[in-house]
């Protein structure tokens, strides 16, 4: 039976390989495609959010390109320099991103920067950005985790599990040959992420029933702090973590996301205070955010 079918009979999961079509020399790979489309997803999703808070959606778009531009590079500079040993080996393959290897991390990293910036320039609240944004990132996290899947990789240890993970043997860890099934971690991101974003959402629009209770930000901080805590217990089942010495760096990472978080809300609701930001008056007041006056 083609491993492609055990899900259906016994949860047991194989990827039918990363390309989904190929014409000549033209190939469209899964991890590609899934990008794509949790970008357009993302990209709508905040801009639905924007109309819903009476804020102006095309101010979205004009963040996303800023987005793409800074997160997707970021993303795999981050994972290059992690890897660098054997891309030190294989320099043609630093920019073949179409194969695998960024890290969600160095993507938020980037996109947190160029939000900043962008914030700046069109004099808008970075927090009220951050919280249109947060809910599409974790969904596009959800949906990107599949491109793991399709590339045999981002699996965890050896597992007899009923929704364990076949590997192919050139896929698997050196010293793991004679081990077929895995820990399928990319599935369990992904749906402690589709868990979060339920969260987030459920939120928002208590958010906008509650008529300003919801204070700009909150989103963004429970979103650090819930992709935070999946991801720590999530890495440590992982065999192919990008390590500095001893110390899982997603680990690391993941652990001082909580803390921000944390503290972030214990700023608003326990201090009962704002968060600094780019600017000093409120969107309402800039008119830069507000919806357009219609002709």
């Amino acid at each position: 039976m083609p491993f492609f079918l055990h899900p259906l009979l016994g949860f047991q999961f194989a990827s039918p390989g990363p390309v989904l079509f190929e014409w000549g020399p033209l190939s469209i790979r899964w991890y590609g495609l899934l990008i794509a489309s949790a970008v357009l997803i993302g990209v709508t999703l905040s801009q639905y959010l924007a109309s819903r808070r009476n804020l102006n959606p095309d101010l979205i778009s004009d963040l996303a390109i800023w987005l793409v531009v800074a997160a997707i590079p970021s993303a795999r500079l981050y994972y290059v320099l992690f890897q660098w040993p054997e891309y030190a080996q294989h320099p043609d393959q630093i920019l073949a991103i179409w194969k695998g290897g960024i890290a969600i991390h160095g993507a938020v990293l980037g996109g947190l920067v160029a939000a900043l910036i962008f914030a700046k320039v069109r004099q808008v609240s970075f927090w009220q950005l951050a919280d249109l944004v947060a809910p599409s990132l974790i969904l596009g996290q959800a949906i990107g985790r599949w491109g793991n899947f399709f590339n045999s990789e981002a699996f965890g240890r050896p597992t007899d599990l009923p929704w364990k993970l076949y590997i192919p043997p050139e896929r698997r860890p050196l010293g793991y040959g004679n081990f077929e099934f895995y820990h399928p971690t990319f599935l369990y991101e992904s749906l402690w992420n589709l868990a979060l974003f339920a969260g987030l959402m459920g939120l928002f629009f208590w958010g906008l029933r509650s008529k300003g209770q919801l204070k700009p930000g909150t989103l963004f901080l429970v979103y650090l702090v819930g992709y935070g805590l999946g991801r720590v217990w999530i890495e440590g089942l992982r065999m192919d973590s990008l390590m500095l010495g001893p110390l899982r760096i997603a680990q690391v990472v993941s652990l001082t996301e909580v803390a921000i978080g944390v503290a972030g809300l214990i700023w608003l609701y326990g201090l009962q205070r704002s968060l600094p930001d780019v600017v000093t008056s409120s969107p309402s007041e800039t008119g830069n955010m507000a919806h357009p006056p219609k002709q």
